[in-house]
C-alpha cells in the first residue's frame, strides 16, 4: 500500500503541459524499519518516465528507463556515491525532525523532491520542496532563492539555510536553473522517441438511471500517451458539467494511460450530453455522445474489465519491481547546514544539506 500510494504521488506532483519536459528527483527516507519502505530511497524521473533508482537495501543507484542504459558504469558508479551521501544525510535528518517534534518512537518519514522544468517556449523554471510525516516541512522560493517555512518547526532550518554564511538556498536556485536543465536536455536526447510518442485515446461512454429521476454518466478515456489529458463531460454541446469524481490517470504495463470520469445529472428529455477529450495527439477535441438508450453494453463492460486488469498489472509490476530494486518515492529535507557530500556538476544531485 505504501509503495502505490508513494508512485501516484509522485507522479501527479506536477501538472505540466505535453510539450514540456521535466526532470524531477524524489527522495525518502524512514526512521525504522517496519514500514514497508527502504529506509532510505531515491527515485528520478523525466517526465512521467522513471530513470533510475537506489535504496539502502541494494546500495547501488540502478537504470530504470531503457534509454538510461547510454549512460555506462563511471556514470552509476558516481550516483551510487551520491546516493550514498544523501543516505547518511537523511538519516540524520529523520533524527532531526522527530527531535524538533519531541518525538523518541514510531515510524516517521522525510520526503525531498526537487527538480526542473523545460518548457516547450524555451523558458525553465525549478522547485525544491521538504515535508514531514505528509505535512509541507519548507520550500524553496526559487525567486528570491530563499527557503520559507510551512511549519513552526521549520524556522530554525530555513533561518540557517538562509543566513549569510550558508546561503543555501542560492546555491539550489543555481543548480536548478543551470546545472539542472543541462542535464535534462541530455536526458531528452536518450529517451525522445518514447517520451514524445503521441498515442491516441480510445473512449467509452456509459449512464445507468438512477429511481430519483438522475443518470450517472461514466466517461473512461484509456490507451494514450503522453500523460496530460483533458477530460470533462458537456451539456448540450457547450454546457461544461463539474465532475462529482475523477480517477487519478493510471499507468498500463503498454506505457499508456487511463482515467475516467464521473458526474450525476437530471433525467430528462431533450438534453443531450457528451464526452469532450483533449490530448496532443489529437487534432481537435474528441466528442463522444452518450446515447440514453444505449445502457452499459458488452463491448464497454469487456473495456472496463480489460483496463481494470491492465492496471492490476501495473501495481503487480510496481510492487514485484518494488521487491527485486527496493525503490521508493519523494522526500523532504529537514537540514540546518551544508553537508560534504558530492555537489559535482559531473552527477544530477542536488546538493545536501543537513539538518542540525
Amino acid at each position: 500500500m505504501w509503495l502505490l500510494q508513494i508512485t501516484l504521488i509522485s507522479l501527479t506532483v506536477l501538472g505540466v503541459s505535453s510539450d514540456s519536459h521535466t526532470l524531477r528527483y524524489f527522495y525518502t527516507a524512514v526512521s525504522a524499519p517496519g514500514s514497508g519502505l527502504p529506509e532510505f530511497s531515491s527515485v528520478g524521473y523525466v517526465d512521467d518516465q522513471q530513470i533510475d533508482l537506489y535504496s539502502s537495501d541494494t546500495g547501488q543507484a540502478r537504470p530504470v528507463a531503457p534509454w538510461m542504459n547510454r549512460e555506462g558504469p563511471e556514470y552509476w558508479e558516481g550516483q551510487t556515491q551520491n546516493s550514498k551521501g544523501a543516505e547518511a544525510v537523511f538519516r540524520h535528518n529523520v533524527r532531526t525532525a522527530m527531535s524538533r517534534f519531541n518525538q523518541t518512537g514510531g515510524i516517521h518519514i522525510v520526503q525531498y523532491m526537487y527538480g526542473c522544468e523545460l518548457r516547450d517556449d524555451g523558458s525553465t523554471a525549478g522547485y525544491e520542496q521538504d515535508g514531514y510525516d505528509g505535512r509541507d516541512f519548507s520550500y524553496l522560493d526559487t525567486q528570491s532563492g530563499l527557503y520559507i517555512p510551512a511549519m513552526h518547526e521549520a524556522q530554525i532550518t530555513t533561518q540557517r539555510w538562509n543566513s549569510p554564511e550558508e546561503r543555501v538556498g542560492e546555491i539550489n536556485k543555481n543548480y536548478l536553473e543551470n546545472i539542472c536543465i543541462e542535464w535534462l536536455k541530455k536526458y531528452i536526447g536518450y529517451g525522445r522517441e518514447d517520451l514524445e510518442r503521441r498515442v491516441r485515446p480510445e473512449v467509452k461512454v456509459w449512464g445507468r438511471q438512477h429511481p430519483d429521476r438522475v443518470t450517472r454518466l461514466q466517461c473512461l478515456a484509456y490507451g494514450f500517451h503522453p500523460r496530460p489529458v483533458d477530460v470533462k463531460w458537456v451539456r448540450n454541446g457547450e454546457d461544461h458539467i463539474p465532475s462529482d469524481e475523477a480517477s487519478p490517470i493510471l499507468p498500463h504495463p503498454d506505457g499508456t494511460y487511463q482515467t475516467r470520469v464521473s458526474v450525476e445529472v437530471p433525467t430528462r428529455e431533450g438534453d443531450t450530453y457528451s464526452c469532450h477529450v483533449e490530448h496532443s495527439s489529437l487534432e481537435e477535441t474528441l466528442s463522444v455522445i452518450w446515447e440514453p438508450d444505449s445502457g452499459l453494453s458488452p463491448a464497454v463492460i469487456a473495456v472496463i474489465a480489460i483496463c481494470s486488469l491492465l492496471v492490476v498489472a501495473a501495481v503487480i509490476g510496481g510492487v514485484l519491481l518494488y521487491k527485486k530494486k527496493k525503490a521508493g518515492y519523494k522526500t523532504t529535507s529537514t537540514s540546518d547546514t551544508n553537508s560534504d557530500t558530492n555537489s559535482s556538476t559531473n552527477q544530477p544531485e542536488l546538493p545536501e544539506v543537513q539538518v542540525k
